[in-house]
């Protein structure tokens, strides 16, 4: 079984190449497939500027605000402001995504989907999950203890081909990212 564990405050942000922001990456599969041969990848962008988001053909996308004022997206017939904390919004990476600013900068939470090889969805906990087979979760509030460990906001693990999803809130006001991953056979 694979375990890895994250701090998303050691983590080195990557700068974007139109300079409207950077990325993080929490966890790409399979490790080293860089961004067009991942199957699943996870990150948290900071969106410093205006402007169009990549392009990612045959891969389904899901963001959620985690901190800031928040964007506005546009799309190929659709719209969507991203401006409600720990909401996740899903589109298509088949068409470009035009972004605009609500305010200063906003920090996201990311989910790549290979489309036809993995499914899965970004949700928001305050429970204990069910364990799944793969997954990752990130700590938003509070204190979870998951794998062994004790863990704070922007901490979290990402596992594969076992039970490593176990984990449980430590107070009251616990909030947690949960992705449980299915591989397409």
């Amino acid at each position: 079984m694979t375990v890895e564990f994250f701090n998303l405050a050691a983590i080195p942000a990557t700068p974007w190449k139109n300079g409207g922001g950077s990325t993080r990456e929490l966890a790409c599969w399979p490790p080293g497939t860089g961004m067009d041969g991942f199957g699943w990848r996870v990150s948290v962008a900071t969106i410093a500027a205006p402007g169009p988001f990549s392009a990612f053909p045959g891969v389904d996308r899901q963001i959620m605000l985690l901190e800031g004022d928040g964007v506005h997206l546009r799309g190929n017939g659709w719209e969507h402001a991203l401006s409600e904390r720990w909401q996740p919004f899903a589109f298509s990476g088949d068409e470009p995504v035009d972004c605009a600013m609500l305010g200063g900068p906003s920090t996201d939470f990311n989910l790549m989907l290979r489309r036809g090889a993995w499914s899965g969805q970004v949700q928001v906990l305050r429970e204990a999950p069910l364990t799944a087979p793969a997954g990752l979760c990130m700590v938003l509030q509070g204190r979870w203890q998951g794998a062994a460990r004790l863990l704070a906001p922007g901490q979290g693990f990402w596992w594969m081909d076992g039970q490593g999803g176990r984990i449980q809130p430590v107070d009251g006001e616990s909030v947690l990212a949960w992705i449980a991953l299915e591989k397409y056979e």
